[in-house]
């Protein structure tokens, strides 16, 4: 939402809502300044850190005002997210876990911690770019290349373009057989990361190739039989959830800014959002929660009018949409070299941030425990049914 609330900022120059976006991200820093903070610590993923990071991202882009002196800059805070998914990957190749790659969760105990997916590496794929970009650094491109390699090289991504959603480590072998559910925020992740890289390396064939193979898939999302409006996989059997009615906002966002950084898009990309923002316009008529007016939008942009499915997700997947179509307006997002004022920390997050995250007991098996756990279960079930007797006895 706070990446949505910069993009219309960035995008109409309307800042009203700056003093609370601005106030709302600080918070997010942490305690520890590592977009961890304590009311979200124990259930964030990767996923969803790296996307605070994005909003940080923009924020340094777009030359958001900044946090007080006392405070880590915008740019800093990426720099954080960024190292700590340096050292999660790194563990992930020193413990022979499929050659590298982030899982989706952080925390063991969390559902999708044996979950390797695009979210996660694309996250750290598109921060590496666009850290690239901003501060010039070739470490952040290498980077930023190898978690490219890696998912490419893996079930992730397939050679026609196609990105899978995840994979996971469990299958024999592990990370071989892909969650192949088309999801837009998915796409419009790895094609922004590739038109960073592609501006950051002064038009490499690889990462224009890249592009072009995303961009060719992404055109599924704007099927004719919808007019060639954006449509979300879940929609048509309303079966999407929270998180999924917001996905549409992603790839518009991203598309824009492909089109910024990748010129040669332009002319594909516009015409899908120019469409799709007129389809969304149109369905902005329902009632608002709180009877302030007909805006709510709804979440199927193709039908004639509301569909009735009403919530954040829906109105942030409109304003994107529909703010992003003055990309042409404004200039290119700023870097160190271009006017950026972000204050940066290449050392924040390098520390020992994941050291306190407790782990799942992993030692083996042997056949003491197991003799221990038969004793064990032996005296449990001799005291239940002693009692048992005891009770009907008297």
């Amino acid at each position: 939402m706070f990446g949505t609330l910069l993009d219309y900022w960035r995008y109409t120059g309307d800042d009203q809502y700056n003093d609370m976006m601005r106030e709302g991200m600080i918070h997010q820093f942490g305690e520890k300044l590592d977009l961890m903070p304590n009311n979200q610590s124990k259930n964030e993923g990767n996923d969803d850190q790296v996307f605070w990071a994005f909003t940080m991202m923009a924020a340094a882009e777009y030359n958001f005002p900044a946090p007080p002196d006392d405070k880590p800059g915008w740019l800093a805070m990426v720099q954080s997210v960024f190292n700590q998914f340096v050292k999660r990957y790194q563990k992930e190749v020193d413990d022979g876990n499929c050659g590298g790659g982030m899982r989706w969760q952080i925390y063991p105990w969390l559902n999708g911690w044996t979950y390797k997916n695009t979210a996660s590496n694309g996250g750290l794929f598109h921060l590496g770019a666009r850290l690239a970009m901003f501060t010039q650094n070739a470490t952040y491109a290498e980077w930023a290349e190898k978690a490219y390699d890696w998912m490419d090289g893996s079930a992730l991504l397939d050679d026609d373009g196609t990105v899978n959603d995840g994979m996971s480590m469990t299958t024999n072998p592990p990370c071989k057989e892909a969650d192949r559910t088309p999801w837009t925020y998915n796409y419009g992740m790895i094609i922004a990361g590739a038109a960073y890289m592609y501006n950051y390396t002064d038009g490499s064939p690889k990462w224009r190739s890249a592009i072009e193979r995303h961009l060719n898939k992404t055109a599924m999302f704007f099927p004719e039989y919808y007019h060639g409006v954006m449509y979300e996989v879940c929609e048509a059997k309303e079966l999407c959830d929270t998180d999924q009615e917001s996905f549409k906002a992603y790839l518009s966002r991203w598309l824009g800014l492909t089109a910024k950084m990748a010129p040669f898009t332009h002319d594909t990309i516009m015409p899908w959002l120019q469409t799709s923002a007129k389809a969304a316009a149109q369905t902005c008529v329902g009632p608002s929660a709180h009877g302030a007016g007909n805006y709510a939008c709804g979440m199927r942009w193709w039908w004639d009018g509301n569909d009735g499915v009403m919530g954040v997700g829906q109105q942030m997947t409109a304003l994107n949409t529909i703010a992003v179509l003055n990309v042409d307006r404004v200039p290119p997002p700023y870097t160190s070299k271009t006017g950026g004022e972000s204050k940066g920390d290449p050392g924040l997050g390098s520390g020992s941030v994941d050291d306190d995250i407790p782990q799942l007991h992993k030692d083996p098996v042997t056949a003491g425990d197991r003799a221990g756990a038969s004793i064990l279960t032996i005296l449990v079930m001799a005291f239940v049914f002693g009692g048992a007797w005891w009770l009907c006895n008297e």
